[in-house]
């Protein structure tokens, strides 16, 4: 009985062993699909531009050519929703960049497939990781939650002009935040699409720091407007956690640093953040990788919009008030079960 029982135990012994190693690589494989991401998001379009630039001087120069003439003549596909893939939105990689946070998709109502709607996000955070991990993959099975409903997660126009970026962001359901490509979606392409708009943009990204939970909304209206004029129903929604992944150098107001971030703001469209996460291999380092902390997006009650052709500034303020209350209201019904002390408060500037 002693050598079963040795054996037994050593059997033990080395599947607790592979069994930590496993859940070690696994480890490494998040930190490494969420790393690959930070990276695509921060230099994959000026990298892709300089490649074809030199290959355009070598002896490959011809597909250079090539791309440069496919680009010419896809110009407009992201405008017209570009081209989803499902098999890229269900990549794995997405299910070790959701499982490193880890990231929750909250349903709270059924939508009908029979309208349009226009998603706000609130807040952006630096990156919008939830934005993208909830609507641009299906780690979060967004299309098993909401059957039938499209997602268009709706970027700075900018990353479309960018080679090969623009094919990635695409394929996962990307398109440009612009007025052509929002009144597209909702009035030649059927019902049942969603486009989520990161209402509070590159403003919000600078106040964005651990244990701050503020939106810039209260002056944001053209989402409002644009819901009007296409009768979309608006979704608030308040992803709890988002600003927690990274820690900002915050710049005061009237500081040389706040100057230079407004002027990017307003001339480029984005705004420079100084930031950081954690290392590589380890977290107790500075580096790119965000900080493993949850993330939970919260997707509310859809607030019924008419059809308006002509709506008044008027009719913009009523809603966009509706809008801004039904946000507050989500958040104060959902933020003591996502570690937040009933007393906290929705900041909305």
């Amino acid at each position: 009985g002693c050598t079963g029982s040795s054996i037994l135990s050593a059997l033990q012994d080395l599947f607790s062993v592979t069994w930590l190693n496993r859940s070690k690589v696994e480890k490494q494989l998040q930190v490494i699909s969420v790393l690959q991401w930070v990276l695509s998001f921060l230099v994959l379009g000026v990298a892709c531009s300089a490649i074809l630039m030199y290959i355009f001087c070598t002896d490959c120069w011809l597909i250079a050519v090539l791309y440069f003439t496919w680009l010419v003549f896809d110009w407009n596909t992201p405008k017209k929703g570009g081209r989803r893939s499902q098999w890229v939105r269900n990549w794995a990689v997405w299910r070790y960049f959701r499982d490193y946070f880890p990231i929750q998709l909250v349903k709270t109502h059924n939508l009908l497939t029979t309208r349009n709607y226009i998603f706000g996000y609130h807040p952006h955070g630096i990156m919008g990781l939830g934005a993208f991990c909830n609507f641009s993959t299906e780690a979060t099975e967004v299309s098993k939650k909401f059957p039938g409903i499209r997602p268009y997660l709706a970027t700075l126009a900018g990353n479309f002009r960018m080679p090969v970026l623009r094919e990635y962001l695409m394929s996962g359901g990307i398109c440009p935040v612009s007025r052509d490509t929002i009144d597209y979606l909702l009035s030649k392409n059927g019902s049942g699409n969603a486009i989520i708009i990161v209402v509070g943009g590159a403003a919000e990204s600078l106040s964005s720091m651990p244990g701050k939970n503020a939106v810039t909304l209260r002056n944001r209206k053209g989402f409002v407007k644009l819901a009007l004029r296409h009768g979309a129903d608006l979704v608030p929604i308040y992803s709890f956690g988002e600003n927690e992944v990274y820690k900002q150098v915050i710049f005061e107001e009237g500081s040389w640093g706040r100057w230079v971030q407004k002027k990017f703001q307003k001339y480029i469209g984005f705004a420079p953040c100084i930031f950081h996460g954690r290392g590589l291999f380890s977290s107790d380092t500075w580096g790119l990788v965000p900080y493993s902390k949850p993330i939970t997006t919260v997707v509310g009650e859809p607030i019924t919009i008419p059809k308006l052709e002509h709506p008044t500034q008027q009719d913009i303020d009523l809603y966009h008030t509706m809008y801004m209350e039904a946000l507050v209201k989500l958040f104060d019904k959902h933020k003591t079960k996502f570690g937040l002390p009933e007393t906290e408060v929705l900041e909305v500037n």
